[in-house]
C-alpha cells in the first residue's frame, strides 16, 4: 500500500465523517437548509484528520516516541519519508480544511473562522510544539470536542446556521465513540508511550482503568442515543449500530494487548461507521 495513505491511518476517518452525517441529519426537519454546504464540512472534517495524523507522525517521529512501535507503520518513524515532508503534507491538509471552512464561514458566518484557527492550532499542538497536551493526557478532550461537539454541532449551523439542541445531544454519541477510537490506540500504546514519556490518558489510568473507560464510553454513547430519541424517537435506530461495539468490548475487556488490539482499532472504527449510518438514518426518519 502507498506509504501515504498509510500515513493518512484510513481506519481512523470515520471519526470525521460520522459527525458531519449525522450534523446533517439532526438539521433535517428545519426551514431552509442549505444541503449544499454538507460538502465542505465534510471536507474540513476529513482534511482537520488527516492533517492531524501527518502531524502526530511528524511529531511524535521526531521526537522518538515512534522508533519502537507494535502499531501500524509511522512514516517518520520507520524512516521511510522525511519528517519535512510528512510536516509539509500535514499543513497541506490543514490548508485544504481552511480553505472549505472559509467557503463555509462566507455563506453563514465569519465567526466560523475563529473555530476553524481554534480546530487546526489543536490539530498540530496535539503532539507538536514544546509542551504538547497529548503528552498531558488531554488528547481525549480534543476528540471530544472537535471531532464530537464542534463537528456534529457545526455541520448542522453550517446548513442551517441554528444550533439546536437536537444536534447537541446527538454530538455526545459521536464524540464518545471518536474517544473510543482514541484510548484503543493508546491503551496498545501504553508500554511503548510510558518508555518515550509520552503520559497519555491512557499511561496516567493504567492499562485496567482505561479498559473500563472504553466500556464506559461506549455506555454514556448508548444513553445520549436514547436522550437524542426524546426529541426525535426514531434516533434510537442508532442502537442498533451501536451493538456493533460489542467485539470491541469483549476484546478490550478481556484484556487483549499489543497487536491484538490492532484489529480492535479497525472494528471499532467499523462500529463507529455502522453507527453513524443507523443514528443518521434513525435522524432522517424521525424528521
Amino acid at each position: 500500500m502507498n506509504p501515504w495513505i498509510v500515513g493518512a491511518r484510513p481506519k481512523t476517518l470515520p471519526a470525521a465523517v460520522v459527525p458531519v452525517a449525522v450534523g446533517l441529519a439532526a438539521a433535517a426537519g428545519s426551514d431552509d437548509v442549505r444541503w449544499w454546504l454538507g460538502a465542505p464540512a465534510l471536507v474540513v472534517s476529513l482534511a482537520l484528520q488527516v492533517g492531524v495524523n501527518y502531524a502526530n507522525d511528524y511529531s511524535d517521529g521526531i521526537r522518538g516516541t515512534d522508533e519502537v512501535r507494535v502499531g501500524p507503520l509511522r512514516l517518520v518513524g520507520s524512516g521511510l519519508v522525511a519528517p519535512r515532508k510528512v510536516k509539509i503534507a500535514a499543513f497541506v491538509a490543514f490548508g485544504i480544511a481552511a480553505v472549505a471552512g472559509l467557503v463555509i464561514a462566507l455563506a453563514t458566518s465569519l465567526w466560523l473562522l475563529v473555530v476553524g484557527v481554534a480546530a487546526i492550532a489543536a490539530a498540530w499542538f496535539y503532539t507538536g510544539g514544546k509542551n504538547p497536551y497529548g503528552y498531558m493526557g488531554l488528547g481525549e478532550v480534543f476528540v471530544f470536542v472537535f471531532f464530537g461537539l464542534v463537528a456534529t454541532v457545526g455541520s448542522t449551523f453550517a446548513v442551517t446556521e441554528s444550533l439546536p439542541s437536537l444536534a447537541w445531544l446527538a454530538s455526545v454519541p459521536v464524540g464518545c465513540l471518536a474517544c473510543a477510537l482514541l484510548v484503543v490506540n493508546n491503551l496498545r500504546d501504553i508500554p511503548t508511550d510510558t518508555v518515550a514519556g509520552k503520559k497519555t490518558l491512557a499511561v496516567r489510568l493504567g492499562d485496567g482503568r482505561t479498559r473500563d473507560f472504553y466500556a464506559v464510553l461506549c455506555v454514556v454513547a448508548g444513553m445520549f442515543v436514547v436522550l437524542t430519541g426524546i426529541q426525535r424517537p426514531a434516533a434510537v435506530f442508532g442502537l442498533l449500530g451501536l451493538v456493533a461495539v460489542g467485539p470491541g468490548i469483549a476484546a478490550v475487556r478481556g484484556g487483549a494487548q499489543g497487536r491484538n488490539l490492532i484489529p480492535v482499532l479497525g472494528a471499532t472504527g467499523r462500529a463507529q461507521m455502522l453507527f453513524g449510518l443507523t443514528f443518521a438514518v434513525g435522524l432522517l426518519l424521525g424528521a
